[in-house]
């Protein structure tokens, strides 16, 4: 077994720590999840049903943003709990690097 295989998962290394230690910001991420999983929902129909592009790219766009935002209420949420803490520069280069991802 390899080094990749035994090593916990970030999760498993410290499992009081929560992705979203905010409870309305976790209700709020969620939220816009849930959407857009309607949104991809009605993409899929859209497609199956043979609509006009017009239309799925509408969906389509409506989903992108519902993701976008999603991902960017997770990055500032931690951006936020993470100079509450003042951590190490480690975790804000990761956070910097996580940030750049979603543009």
């Amino acid at each position: 077994m390899s080094e990749r295989d035994t090593a916990p998962t970030e999760a498993e290394a410290d499992p009081g720590e929560r992705m979203l230690a905010d409870p309305a910001a976790q209700k709020k991420v969620l939220n816009r999840l849930r959407r857009a999983q309607g949104q991809l929902g009605a993409v899929i129909t859209a497609v199956e049903d043979g609509s006009h592009c017009r239309d799925v790219i509408h969906q389509l766009s409506a989903v992108s943003k519902a993701l976008d935002r999603a991902g960017f209420l997770i990055i500032s949420t931690a951006l936020r709990e993470c100079l509450e803490d003042d951590e190490d520069e480690v975790r804000t280069e990761e956070l910097e690097k996580l940030f750049l991802s979603m543009a």
